[in-house]
């Protein structure tokens, strides 16, 4: 067994779980320290990889990276998300307008602004809306930072549906906003646009951006490759959703069963994608038509 990898598993099914470490290391008769040792990937004895499943909800099998992962919590995905990406040498993306990879220090900022003003506004459940918003925002926070330091491969395909909605709505769109925040989430958004054009007429190297103007996805997608393995993670949890939880289940395998069909869907929608400079002029058009202004 990979025990680095059972542990990996275990801490991201626990921030899935809304359990505290203490919570699960008291049920399991063990402390808190030891709990931690778990997901460092010390040894682990398949009695309490039983029980810990239990106290997780989850299939043991699960925890031993056997099958298929789910994740219905923001900050569990992250997570897992997260560890994924330590040693990802490729990153094929199928997404959205926002590849928060990529994106600036600004949307960082008007991200956390648009949280505050959620979270100000939760009334009775505002503690644990900002201890889950300051969750994600960290996790967030440390994926881009080892992104920018590890630089893998990166190929992202967002169709321009996504582009004009993002455009209109801004960051946050399904969030409860001030007319005032909604004006900034949308100047944000305006940024993150202009900024995504100024990448594909650059074209850095091991950074490529498709622009695809028509036969859109019908959902998003994103295949990371490692030296010794390949995983698909289907999600529809998008980075600026409320971080308490969002109306859909993200998936993960390794399954090349499941794979393989997905990388030709991409690889086909990548045929058909604009690039480089003439996906940056495109995308310049949808700014001038869809921006409020």
């Amino acid at each position: 067994m990979r025990f680095t990898e059972i542990g990996q598993q275990l801490r991201a099914y626990r921030l899935e779980s809304g359990l505290r470490a203490e919570e699960i290391a008291a049920r399991l008769g063990v402390s808190r320290a030891a709990l931690y040792r778990y997901e460092k990937g010390e040894v682990i004895k398949l009695d309490t990889i039983q029980r810990l499943a239990e106290l997780l909800k989850i299939s043991p099998l699960s925890l031993l990276g056997i099958g298929v992962e789910y994740y219905s919590r923001p900050i569990g995905f992250l997570e897992r998300i997260r560890q994924l990406e330590e040693t990802a040498e490729q990153i094929l993306l199928v997404t959205g307008a926002l590849n928060f990879l990529t994106s600036t220090d600004g949307y960082e900022r008007a991200y956390m602004q648009v949280l505050e003003e959620v979270v100000d506004n939760a009334g009775a459940d505002r503690s644990a809306q900002r201890a889950a918003a300051d969750q994600v925002v960290g996790m967030l926070a440390t994926r881009k930072k080892m992104y920018a330091a590890r630089r893998p491969n990166m190929i992202a395909i967002f169709p321009a549906s996504s582009v004009r909605s993002f455009l209109t709505a801004g960051i946050g769109s399904g969030l409860p906003l001030s007319p005032r925040m909604r004006r900034i989430a949308r100047d944000a958004a305006l940024a993150e646009i202009e900024h995504i054009a100024s990448v594909m007429e650059a074209e850095p190297m091991g950074t490529q951006f498709g622009l695809l103007q028509s036969g859109e996805p019908a959902g998003t997608f994103e295949i990371l490759r490692a030296r010794d393995r390949a995983t698909l993670c289907v999600n529809p949890l998008q980075a600026d959703i409320n971080p308490t939880g969002g109306a859909g289940v993200a998936m993960i395998t390794t399954s090349d069963e499941a794979i393989a069909p997905h990388q030709r869907v991409a690889e086909a929608l990548w045929r058909d994608c604009l690039k480089g400079a003439q996906a940056a002029a495109k995308v310049r058009e949808l700014i001038s038509a869809n921006h409020p202004g």
